[in-house]
């Protein structure tokens, strides 16, 4: 397993096109996720907190986490 990248600020990133989930909900409880240029991963932040920090993961571990997701592995995280 790779080391998640932390940018100290979501802000020194390139201009990105964020988006979150249709599911969120209006209080802002939501995570956001961007593609980073040319491929080279995905960054994820705080909805709340957009100049916040960011962390950045590789495509396979993006991809790793999304088919566990769809698979029902983090199912006993919600209730």
């Amino acid at each position: 397993m790779s080391e998640v990248s932390v940018r100290s600020s979501a802000s020194d990133l390139p201009v990105l096109a964020w988006r979150k989930s249709r599911r969120s909900n209006p209080s802002g409880n939501c995570v956001e996720v961007a593609e980073l240029p040319d491929g080279r991963g995905v960054a994820v932040r705080n909805s709340r907190d957009p100049e916040g920090p960011a962390l950045i993961y590789t495509p396979a571990e993006i991809a790793a986490f999304i088919l566990g997701a769809k698979d029902g592995d983090f199912d006993d995280l919600i209730t």
